[in-house]
């Protein structure tokens, strides 16, 4: 083994380390404060790729009849919208009345198309819908839209999911599978995709020729109508049932995405039990806010239709504002025109997480997306969160 020498270290050694800290501090304190003008490559990607915000113009307008119309955005200074990943959405910010509106929008266009300069989201005008409404009635060409980036986790995973994909969808729910479809037929996504989209009538079907021209370019999609009002050629009559998705499964490991309206999603829970799925193969897309958080299980029946005292407490200031229990708390700030964080609007992304100091309030386990520490520690998701007495939270400011 050879030896190793180790140098003696004396009196001017320890004084030279001892003094280096102080040398060092008052080179920094002797710094004039300025910012760096290096621009980085990585930080230039990561501004494009995860925008904040994006400002488009609306480039044309498909009326799809029955209050749902598909929007074409472009970039107002040109340059391509962020790419995103199939089944993602947009949060669009609308001024109304004076008061800033926040809604998740799911991406209705393959991410390729990012690369032709433009995304489509398509709306669909909902009762008592606070933004859905305004854009129906009042959005037209050349309108400037503002979106955050792209968000959600809603999209295939090679490591997680299987290479077969059985998605379920109801209504407007078909905007991100159509998304997904469309990134099977350009390249950008590989895997096996059958789709069961439930419709009232053939009439209610969306975006058939989309569908069509997808599965001309690729053999990877598969889209099955099933009709629960009445029957036509070519589709199942009925609901998306357990023994309805083992059908088209066959005998492939398969995961299963849903995509839809709240009734839609309390069905196919109890089916996908049925399928013995464990959680990484059943995934949900958000739907956003639960509506008549009533007829849920836990819900205390004396509280419908009351409205409470809310006190919101934000970087300093405090608003109190009326709370109708019928609505989540984020509705509240709205209608009473305080812009609080929000994104997914459906418990889940935490963008809005706030502590409540005090009161009594009801969390949908549908849509309960809290850590457990939050849990433990008194912290909620306004979006998901029902007042049931008059409360105190404290929120972060939207940005």
């Amino acid at each position: 083994m050879s030896k190793v020498k180790l140098k003696k270290y004396g009196l001017k050694d320890i004084i030279y380390f001892t003094n280096k800290p102080k040398e060092r501090e008052k080179r920094i304190q002797d710094t004039v404060p300025s910012r760096s003008g290096a621009k980085f490559k990585c930080n230039e990607k990561a501004a494009e790729r995860h925008p904040d915000e994006q400002l488009f113009v609306i480039d044309g307008i498909t009326d799809r009849g029955k209050g749902v119309k598909t929007y074409r955005l472009k970039k107002k200074d040109g340059t391509d919208p962020a790419f995103f990943r199939a089944g993602q959405y947009v949060v669009i910010r609308q001024e109304i009345d004076g008061k800033l509106i926040a809604r998740p929008v799911s991406i209705s266009s393959g991410p390729a198309e990012t690369l032709d300069g433009y995304i489509d989201v398509t709306v669909k005008e909902v009762e008592n819908g606070f933004l859905s409404k305004y854009i129906i009635e009042n959005w037209k060409e050349g309108d400037e839209v503002k979106t955050s980036g792209p968000q959600g986790l809603f999209y295939y995973e090679f490591f997680r999911d299987e290479k077969h994909v059985i998605a379920c969808s109801g209504g407007s729910g078909i905007t991100p599978i159509l998304s997904m479809a469309k990134a099977i037929a350009s390249g950008d996504e590989d895997f096996r995709l059958t789709v069961l989209y439930g419709s009232r009538t053939k009439k209610d079907i969306l975006f058939a020729e989309e569908f069509d021209e997808v599965m001309k370019a690729t053999d990877k999609v598969k889209l099955v109508n099933v009709l629960s009002d009445s029957r036509a050629k070519g589709c199942e009559h009925g609901f998306i049932t357990a023994d309805l998705i083992k059908k088209y499964a066959g005998d492939d490991a398969f995961s299963l995405f849903a995509s839809g309206p709240q009734a839609m999603y309390e069905f196919l829970d109890a089916e996908a039990e049925k399928l013995g799925l464990d959680l990484k193969h059943y995934r949900k897309e958000i739907f956003g806010s639960i509506k008549e958080p009533w007829t849920l299980p836990g819900y205390p029946a004396e509280a419908k239709d009351k409205v409470f005292s809310l006190r919101v407490m934000m970087c300093g200031d405090e608003y109190d504002i009326p709370c109708n229990a019928n609505e989540n708390m984020l509705v509240a700030l709205e209608r009473a025109g305080i812009a609080g964080p929000n994104r997914c609007r459906g418990g889940i992304c935490g963008w809005c997480r706030s502590r409540l100091v005090e009161g009594d309030v009801f969390i949908p386990e549908l849509t309960d997306g809290r850590r457990g520490a939050d849990k433990e520690y008194g912290y909620i998701h306004p979006c998901a969160t029902f007042a049931l007495s008059d409360a105190v939270i404290e929120m972060p400011n939207r940005k």
